[in-house]
């Protein structure tokens, strides 16, 4: 339902136009604000390059993990990937930033998605019902970044896999939640490779010549994730991507999809230890009737009290409404001009400084805080039932049990990284045989 509103908005794309939705404040430092320059418009002509990059990109991932199924040509890709889109690009326009700019589109009139934005944000989500997130394999510079440092891949428990995979679901949730109130843009802010992107200087179509900074925090947090992603391969796309949660879904019901051999499995198991993602499911012809059975009975419980975890997370939600709301600039500083008209605090503040120098009335600006505070409210309930939902429908899934005669892939989980391509016996063969000349690979 989210993936449906998101869609549904990114049909109204256009050209934003920027607005100062808070007076500017006056500093009593003695600090002078330096004048606003507006920024010379980007040639229509990048746009359409980036645009062109993408889909060339997207079509080149599909035929090398479709048709080609070569592990090294993913792998040249994501260098390519990474020098465009990563450090050409500085990490933006971003598949994954671009779901807060639909967000917001859908519920902001005022606001209009830049048509660019609105391509990178569909178009992923198009290829993944074709070809399974082949946009995860070697085209998103996050992505990329993070396949290219792994040494030696550690596995980790698939309890563990399952628990720690839900956090990119609550992290969609409130990502939209924010954007869609206005109040902050949190996969760009808390965006943990943008300031590696951007950390050297890069070369802008306007004919500018900067050094883009980001903030040090993520840049040690970037860092972090490198540093982990030499053991546990890709953290961030596998725990926390928001982008690749909704992924996930699309790719259970995509036309076609990785397949570790296009012959007749072995059983030989190489493909499963060689996925550091646990996205290869096991035969399950032998397992016993009686796990079956149980399966069932934990089954029928959890479509029993579904209903009550989403209302109970819900109301969870509801209740965070008021410190969630916080983190919009009108809220923040109602509650400092409401504190400095109670006297419960001295002084002023640069953000009730801005306020004041707009001489309203602090009537309006305490009814305007409260409507946004009544929007968290309904927000704090779709996101803690969209958590709870999104916990229900993890716990079935993993009670219905697929009766299997290979190992196949994980539609969901899969990226097509064709790791195991690599390892599989009869691809090797198949291979052999086509530089022998007497098959095609």
């Amino acid at each position: 339902m989210l993936t449906i509103l998101m869609v549904l908005a990114a049909g109204f794309a256009g050209i934003a136009q920027a607005a100062e939705r808070v007076a500017l404040p006056q500093f009593k430092s003695g600090y002078v604000r330096p004048a606003t320059e507006t920024p010379v418009p980007r040639a229509e002509f990048y746009d359409y390059f980036d645009v062109a990059a993408l889909f060339a990109a997207l079509a080149v991932a599909s035929y090398l993990a479709i048709r080609f199924r070569s592990r090294r040509g993913l792998w040249v890709l994501s260098v390519l990937s990474v020098l465009y889109f990563g450090f050409w690009r500085g990490g933006c326009v971003c598949s994954i930033g671009a779901i807060q700019n639909v967000a917001q589109g859908l519920f902001d009139s005022g606001f209009a998605v830049p048509a660019a934005v609105a391509i990178f944000f569909l178009v992923p989500l198009m290829a993944t019902l074709f070809f399974g997130r082949t946009f995860c394999a070697a085209v998103c510079p996050l992505g990329a970044i993070q396949e290219l440092v792994v040494v030696r891949p550690l596995r980790v428990p698939t309890w563990l896999e399952h628990a720690l995979g839900l956090m990119a679901y609550v992290y969609l949730g409130a990502a939209v939640l924010f954007a869609a109130t206005g109040s902050a843009y949190i996969i760009c802010e808390y965006d943990p490779f943008v300031s590696i992107f951007r950390l050297v200087p890069v070369f802008h179509p306007a004919d500018t010549m900067k050094a883009l900074g980001g903030s040090t925090d993520m840049l040690l947090l970037g860092a972090g994730f490198l540093i982990v992603g030499l053991f546990l391969a890709r953290p961030y796309c596998r725990w926390f991507c928001p982008y690749g949660a909704i992924l996930r879904l699309l790719a259970r019901v995509s036309k076609w999809h990785v397949a570790i051999t296009p012959d007749e499995c072995i059983r030989c198991r190489l493909c499963e230890n060689s996925c550091p993602f646990g996205a290869i499911r096991k035969p399950t012809l032998d397992e016993p009737r009686r796990l079956r059975l149980i399966d069932r009975r934990r089954l029928a419980v959890l479509v029993v009290v579904t209903p009550a975890l989403v209302a109970g997370l819900g109301w969870l939600g509801s209740w965070l409404s008021a410190p969630m709301s916080r983190m919009h600039t009108t809220v923040r500083q109602e509650e400092r001009v409401r504190l400095e008209e109670m006297g419960l605090v001295e002084g002023t503040t640069d953000t009730s400084d801005a306020f004041y120098a707009t001489h309203r009335p602090r009537e309006e600006l305490y009814a305007e805080a409260a409507v946004i505070r009544d929007r968290f409210v309904w927000g704090g309930w779709l996101l803690g039932g969209w958590v709870g939902l999104v916990i229900a429908v993890k716990l079935i899934h993993l009670s219905i049990r697929r009766t299997q005669a290979d190992f196949v892939p994980d539609e969901g989980a899969c990226v097509a990284c064709g790791r195991c391509f690599a390892y599989c016996p009869i691809e090797r063969q198949r291979w052999k045989k086509a530089k022998a000349g007497t098959a095609t690979p």
